[in-house]
């Protein structure tokens, strides 16, 4: 009787681990197949080298790494010791351009004893906000054409003999013919359009402002308009201009399509809506970018 029990007792205990070998065997033999993506996945992310941006190594920066210390105002930076090359063709586009001003020119007024040349200046004001920034455009029959991005900065600097000489550093409109290939060594030369420091709204001390009705000091009128520097202090006028930009490559990582070099540029400087002549101002700074 006790022999009988325990034989039927392991009878269905191995009934029930025979069950679970089953269960276990079918489950394998379904999932066999996914397992085997999953694995091949995991060998072939392990040989795959990643592709490191400069851009993405400035864009995760914390915060607080970052606030009152200038580096937002900096441009993603290349080893200078790529020597890479970016093929370019019509159709193309390139993206993320970044001009980082770092010295400033103003070319003073000659005298009798000295001709005109270009002093070295003060950036003022903004200190830490002079970059344009994430400038983009397209590539059609080797020229490049600027369609966007923070494409001009406000920017004020300072002469050595005490002149304050506002000016719109300035990528807009930047058309330049750009070669089959992007290398070390490469140049680009093009030109850009250069907007009014001030907008036709601003407002002087006299509510003057081409675009509000008001573009003229009433009580000056009586002088009857034939004196011209009165005129041109009363009357505010937009006056826009164009500049001249070469860049320069001289490091180029072919993995990412990123380039680096700097930038020279030539544009005018404030005119005061038309009461004064411009000056030229040099611009001279680091450059990036990249082909989307």
């Amino acid at each position: 009787m006790l022999l009988s029990l325990v034989l039927s007792v392991l009878n269905i205990q191995g009934k029930f681990y025979r069950q679970i070998q089953n269960f276990i065997e079918i489950l394998i033999m379904r999932i066999r197949s996914f397992l085997a993506l999953v694995i091949s996945f995991c060998i072939t992310l392990a040989f795959v080298p990643l592709r490191t941006y400069a851009f993405s190594e400035r864009g995760n920066a914390q915060f607080t790494d970052v606030v009152n210390t200038g580096k937002a105002n900096d441009c993603p930076a290349l080893d200078a010791s790529l020597e890479g090359s970016i093929s370019i063709s019509n159709g193309d586009s390139l993206k993320g351009i970044c001009m980082h001003p770092t010295e400033v020119y103003v070319k003073v007024p000659g005298s009798k004893r000295q001709k005109a040349d270009f002093v070295s200046t003060k950036i003022i004001s903004p200190r830490n906000n002079t970059t344009v920034t994430e400038v983009y455009g397209d590539i059609d029959s080797g020229k490049f054409t600027e369609k966007g991005g923070i494409d001009f900065q406000l920017i004020t600097v300072l002469t050595p003999g005490g002149l304050e000489v506002p000016f719109a550093f300035s990528a807009k409109d930047l058309t330049a013919n750009i070669p089959s290939s992007l290398e070390p060594g490469t140049e680009v030369s093009g030109s850009t359009f250069t907007p009014n420091y001030r907008t036709g709204d601003f407002l002087d001390p006299k509510a003057r402002a081409a675009n509000t009705g008001v573009e003229y000091a009433q009580g000056l009128v009586a002088l009857g308009g034939d004196d011209e520097e009165l005129a041109k202090e009363n009357i505010k006028v937009d006056v826009n201009g164009t500049g001249t930009i070469k860049l320069s490559i001289t490091s180029v990582d072919s993995d990412t399509d990123e380039f680096a070099g700097t930038f020279e540029a030539i544009q005018p400087s404030d005119t005061d809506m038309g009461s004064k002549e411009p000056v030229d101002v040099k611009i001279i700074g680091e450059l990036y970018g990249r082909k989307a």
